[in-house]
C-alpha cells in the first residue's frame, strides 16, 4: 500500500523515478498576475489543457503572488515558461541567461497603455495630471508604470513629484480601474488590452471614469522559455512549444479571448532591447 501511495504523489507531482533518477515530466507554465486572480486561474487553466493535448505532456499553471514573484521563479526553474509582460521579461531574461522570447500577441509588436481619469477631472492632456492623485500598476509592469512614468516624464510631469503625493502602485491593472472608477484615485494608467476588455465586458462604469489618452506604441508581452528545455523535455522540445503557440487560432477561441488577442507571433529577445534601455534609464535594472 505504501508504494501505491507513493507512486501516487509521484505521478500528481509530475515526478517518476527511474533508475535512481528523478525526472521532471511537468512543465510549469505562469504568468504575471496583471488581472484579478478568477480572471488569470480561467485564462491558463484553458490553456494549459490545450498545452498538454498538443504536445503530449503533462502541464501544469503555476499561480504567482505578484509580478517579482513570477521573475524569480523563472529564475529558479520553478517555471519553464511564462507569460511576461515587456519589463518582467527583460529581468527574467537577464536572470536566466539563455532563456528566450519565443512568442507574443500581434498587438505586443505595438502595445499600449491607456491614461484613464475620474469623470470630474478636468484634463485634456497628460500635463494636465501634475496635481492629481494619480495610481501606477505593479511596479514591475511595462503597460502598468515602466512605459506610462516614461511617456509623463516626457509630458513634464515627473511622478515622484509632480503629483498629489507619490503615486500609489494597485498591483495590477484590473486594480487600476476599479480603485480609478471608484474616486479613491483621480487617474491612473493600465494595459490598454485589459481595459478593452473590462469595457467590452461592460464591467466597467463609464460614468464614473474616462479614457484621457493612449500612449505611443511599444513593444510589451510575451512568452518567454528556459534555455535548457531541449535538455528536460527532448531536443526540439522549444521548437514544438513554439509552434503550438504560433498554431492557436479560431480553432480555439477561447483562448483568443481569454489572451486579448487574434492570435500570437514569433519573437525574439532583440524586440525588446527598447523596454531594456527604459528600464535602465529608470534605475530599473543596471
Amino acid at each position: 500500500m505504501r508504494s501505491v501511495v507513493v507512486a501516487g504523489m509521484l505521478l500528481a507531482t509530475g515526478l517518476v523515478v527511474s533508475c535512481g533518477d528523478t525526472e521532471e515530466l511537468t512543465l510549469r507554465v505562469a504568468g504575471i498576475p496583471d488581472q484579478s486572480a478568477t480572471s488569470l486561474a480561467r485564462r491558463y487553466e484553458t490553456l494549459t489543457s490545450y498545452l498538454g493535448e498538443q504536445l503530449g505532456v503533462e502541464v501544469e499553471y503555476v499561480p504567482t503572488v505578484d509580478y517579482a514573484a513570477t521573475v524569480i521563479a523563472f529564475e529558479q526553474g520553478t517555471v519553464h515558461l511564462a507569460w511576461f509582460g515587456g519589463l518582467s521579461g527583460v529581468m527574467a531574461r537577464l536572470r536566466s541567461p539563455g532563456s528566450t522570447a519565443i512568442a507574443q500577441r500581434q498587438r505586443d509588436a505595438e502595445f499600449q497603455s491607456v491614461f484613464i481619469v475620474g469623470r470630474g477631472v478636468e484634463a485634456e492632456g497628460l500635463a494636465d495630471l501634475a496635481g492629481v492623485t494619480f495610481t501606477f500598476g505593479s511596479e514591475l509592469s511595462t503597460s502598468g508604470h515602466l512605459m506610462p512614468r516614461h511617456f509623463l516624464q516626457d509630458a513634464g510631469v515627473e511622478p515622484d513629484e509632480d503629483l498629489a503625493g507619490p503615486p500609489n502602485y494597485s498591483g495590477s491593472h484590473d486594480r487600476t480601474w476599479k480603485v480609478v472608477e471608484s474616486g479613491a484615485f483621480q487617474a491612473g494608467a493600465l494595459s490598454e488590452a485589459v481595459w478593452e476588455a473590462a469595457v467590452g465586458a461592460g464591467r466597467v462604469d463609464l460614468s464614473k471614469v474616462r479614457v484621457l489618452t493612449v500612449s505611443p506604441p511599444y513593444p510589451d508581452y510575451n512568452w518567454t522559455i528556459q534555455g535548457d528545455i531541449d535538455e528536460r523535455f527532448g531536443e526540439g522540445f522549444s521548437d514544438r512549444v513554439t509552434d503550438v503557440l504560433l498554431g492557436i487560432d479560431g480553432g480555439t477561441p477561447e483562448i483568443l479571448d481569454l489572451f486579448s488577442t487574434i492570435g500570437f507571433i514569433r519573437t525574439k529577445n532583440a524586440n525588446y532591447r527598447a523596454i531594456e534601455e527604459a528600464a535602465e534609464r529608470a534605475g530599473i535594472i543596471e
